[in-house]
């Protein structure tokens, strides 16, 4: 049967073969088997159940968060001439029972609900009449009460698949699964654990970086204003925060819209639908704004704040670069931050487990923010990968040529204040003792008369700050968890301390060269050309002729009511410009060009590509 999966991907999706991670999971599927698959943002997880889905003989009954989601991939499939509806609450009854009835008779092959709709009874009983051949739970980590975006919905799964007269196999995808979700999402759904398939975390695409303590406003316009008309995402931590970024983009000149739960239904629907058909160039955005986005052409993230955890911060990031182009993924940081998020868990969960847990993950957080190695390396680490490189070569700390220097003797005395302090204070307090304040605390205390009093006068708050927080994420220290954390030596710092291990680190880099280019001095991408120097998605081709082409998709895509994306991503139109197909058989050799595409937008493109060969 893979044959049979590999000529109906070619068919309708355009591409000669499966991916790596693909491959394996889809073979299993085929042979009847459960599986989780655990895939990057963009990996192409949706394939990995589409394609077995046209090959079963029943239904496959799609389980995925939000309505948004569910029309971005039904648009797609549409697209490509796949039969395929979603049942949510924007339906009236009768209106469900007709697009089940149209499952029940072999008119839609893929079925998207939402996880809230199995808390009706009713609604299950109706379920029960069709034939499911699979049930493919999008968003799996949502099933884990230890995953960043838990939906007790999720839960009722396991027990809708129990109910049904016939079991149907049990498919489940999600990008952001810790082991200890991996585990979660198993156990409850009862997978194997040969058929769990980890494709990697790396995102070889995107560009990470963490800018520090700058101008946030300054450097978001800058950034949005150098990168000419290309799609960007900016999400903020708070609605109000989301309010005045956009009105400050606006009042610049910059086509922009917002994205959050203060806004009615109506205005979010808007906003979005705007942003997915290019009629705006940036969106500003809460976490309310995320899974619910499938558009591939957006070509940066910008965090204007910390987000509360790595696995929140990886899915948004990951919004950008889905067709596979070079895209920028930034984290503007500030301390207030911190204050923000711990400010936001204390207000959003009273159950002391799940506190400490949230607690737990934002510390992993700011260790990401302040870590003096790789940050794909850390964020690879983070969801369990046990060998990163150690330079990836596409981020902000390895495209940065700085000195590396040398700092045990300031980690030294750092580790001596927090053990003579007898591991009791938290990074405010210590950083105090360091730079020899005169507050009334560190009086009282009696701090002012240790050894390590003012050894570090010299440096700013922020300096010994930054240090202490590096050597946090570096694992010579921890913090306890719980909103004043403590800072407590690890094990590795007895060697530092005897002065047996050193300590490096790469020298600040200038404010300036932050703000020019997101990577401080400019490095050697892997996708070649300095960074700053091109914008961040060019590459081979024709560019005056990709620019016709989008032309082109945009009226296509205003004409049929779909988003461009849906026409042809970005990665399509970048290999049209450089092979220039005239014909229907060059035409189909273009990845992501499957015969429906072909024949239903084929020849329009055609003929824009040899009136501007024949200009």
């Amino acid at each position: 049967m893979l044959a049979e999966a590999q000529q109906l991907l070619q068919t309708y999706y355009g591409y000669p073969a499966f991916r790596e991670g693909q491959r394996g999971i889809i073979e299993r599927i085929l042979e009847g088997q459960d599986v989780l698959g655990i895939m990057p943002t963009g990996g192409g997880k949706s394939i990995c159940y589409q394609i077995p889905a046209l090959l079963m003989p029943g239904v496959t009954l799609v389980i995925s968060p939000l309505i948004s989601l569910m029309k971005d991939q039904i648009d797609t499939l549409e697209s490509m001439g796949i039969a395929a509806a979603a049942v949510n609450s924007s339906l009236t009854y009768a209106q469900t029972e007709q697009r089940l009835q149209d499952a029940a008779r072999g008119r839609i092959k893929l079925l998207y609900i939402a996880p809230e709709r199995l808390e009706s009874e009713r609604f299950q009983a109706l379920l029960r009449r069709l034939n499911l051949s699979m049930v493919a739970i999008d968003e799996a980590h949502c099933i884990s009460q230890w995953g960043h975006d838990f939906r007790p919905s999720y839960r009722l799964i396991a027990e809708l698949i129990e109910q049904l007269p016939n079991r149907p196999q049990v498919t489940a995808f999600t990008a952001t699964a810790t082991p200890e979700v991996t585990d979660d999402i198993v156990d409850f759904l009862g997978i194997e654990r040969r058929n769990v398939f980890l494709s990697g975390f790396d995102r070889a695409n995107l560009f990470f970086n963490v800018v520090k303590n700058t101008d946030k406003t300054g450097y978001l316009l800058d950034y949005i204003r150098t990168h000419g008309d290309q799609s960007g995402i900016v999400y903020a931590a708070t609605r109000k925060e989301v309010d005045g970024i956009c009105q400050t983009l606006l009042q610049n000149g910059i086509a922009a819209g917002k994205y959050h739960a203060g806004l009615t239904d109506e205005e979010r629907n808007g906003a979005q639908e705007r942003f997915l058909y290019d009629d705006v160039q940036v969106m500003v955005a809460s976490n309310a704004f995320g899974m619910g986005i499938d558009k591939s052409n957006v070509r940066y993230v910008i965090h204007y704040n910390m987000p509360k955890n790595m696995e929140a911060y990886y899915q948004e990031a990951g919004r950008a670069g889905r067709d596979g182009e070079a895209s920028e993924c930034i984290l503007l940081y500030s301390a207030q931050d911190i204050v923000i998020q711990k400010f936001l868990i204390e207000q959003g969960t009273s159950a002391p487990e799940r506190k400490s847990a949230e607690f737990k993950k934002l510390q992993g957080m700011i260790d990401y923010c302040h870590t003096p190695r790789c940050q794909r390396a850390y964020i690879l680490r983070y969801f369990g990968e046990t060998d990163p490189p150690a330079s990836c070569g596409n981020c902000g700390y390895c495209c940065d040529d700085s000195e590396l220097v040398d700092v045990s003797t300031e980690a030294q005395k750092v580790l001596s204040c927090v053990m003579r302090m007898r591991e009791r204070f938290g990074v405010t307090l210590v950083t105090q003792v360091l730079r020899g304040a005169k507050s009334q605390r560190v009086q009282e205390l009696g701090f002012d008369g240790l050894p390590t009093y003012g050894l570090l006068r010299d440096y700013s708050d922020k300096r010994v700050a930054d240090l202490i927080n590096a050597l946090i994420a570096d694992g010579y220290l921890t913090l306890t968890e719980g909103q004043y954390p403590v800072v407590k030596l690890l094990p590795a710092a007895g060697a530092v301390l005897k002065g047996t291990e050193r300590v490096w680190q790469k020298a600040s880099r200038e404010e300036e060269a932050n703000r020019a280019g997101a990577r401080g001095k400019r490095g050697k991408s892997r996708f070649g050309g300095a960074y700053g120097a091109n914008p961040v998605g060019a590459g081979t081709g024709d560019e005056a002729l990709f620019e016709r082409l989008r032309e082109l998709r945009k009226a296509i895509s205003g004409k049929e009511r779909v988003p461009p994306y849906v026409v042809f991503p970005d990665s399509a139109l970048r290999e049209m410009s450089e092979y220039k197909p005239q014909s229907r058989g060059d035409m189909l050799r273009i990845k992501g060009v499957g015969e429906t595409k072909c024949d239903k937008y084929g020849e329009a493109f055609i003929d824009a590509i040899v009136a501007y060969v024949r200009k």
